[in-house]
């Protein structure tokens, strides 16, 4: 199994265990009541940070930034526009099949152009079991990037299922759903949301 490579010492971790403001999120009507877990100043401080130690690592290189969507589409616009170091933005999209015998999923990524000698920083909005992630980072090496980060806002490492530690990453979270910042409801809504936010009652 592959494991991320970490060149750098890892930036200071925030946690978020509990919800640092509690109140009415922003929902359709009818919608379960949200609770605001990290707000839009903390967000676009660590963006910031996050940005900061990118550019210090990338120096003097082109960086080829892989935002996944959709999750990806909100932090990395404000992620690129922070950074002051050459970047070309592309972006990609899993597709899913699973198999109706036994529980195997394909992944297909429609892949980006020649990447072959250039440094490719991976954006998730949200790092879950992380197989999705390694896969596509795997793939990315094997078609001769010259190097391969990953960048995430969100890493639920309680949630992991293969040895994957992101480069850099905003936020470690517990909670098991949240939306907001690009994230969104299983229907698809609240992606909007300038702040990230949870259920006020755990979702059955």
């Amino acid at each position: 199994m592959n494991l991320a490579r970490i060149d750098q010492p890892r930036i200071n971790q925030t946690t978020i265990n509990q919800p640092t403001i509690s109140q009415p999120g922003i929902s359709p009507a009818g919608a379960e009541p949200l609770r605001q877990v990290i707000s839009e100043e903390q967000i676009q401080k660590r963006v910031k940070e996050l940005a900061r130690n990118i550019c210090s690592d990338y120096r003097g290189q082109t960086v080829q930034v892989l935002a996944v969507l959709e999750n990806a589409f909100i932090f990395v616009a404000d992620l690129v526009r922070a950074m002051d170091v050459p970047t070309v933005c592309q972006f990609i999209k899993p597709k899913y099949n699973r198999q109706t015998a036994g529980d195997v999923m394909e992944i297909f990524f429609g892949h980006p152009a020649e990447i072959r000698g250039q440094h490719i920083l991976l954006v998730e909005g949200l790092v879950h079991s992380g197989v999705t992630t390694d896969f596509l980072m795997a793939g990315l090496r094997a078609r001769g990037a010259g190097s391969v980060k990953l960048v995430t806002l969100l890493d639920r490492q309680s949630a992991r299922r293969v040895a994957l530690q992101p480069d850099y990453f905003g936020f470690l979270v517990d909670d098991a759903f949240l939306v907001g910042y690009g994230l969104g409801a299983t229907e698809q809504t609240n992606r909007n949301m300038p702040f990230l936010a949870a259920p006020t009652q755990p979702l059955v």
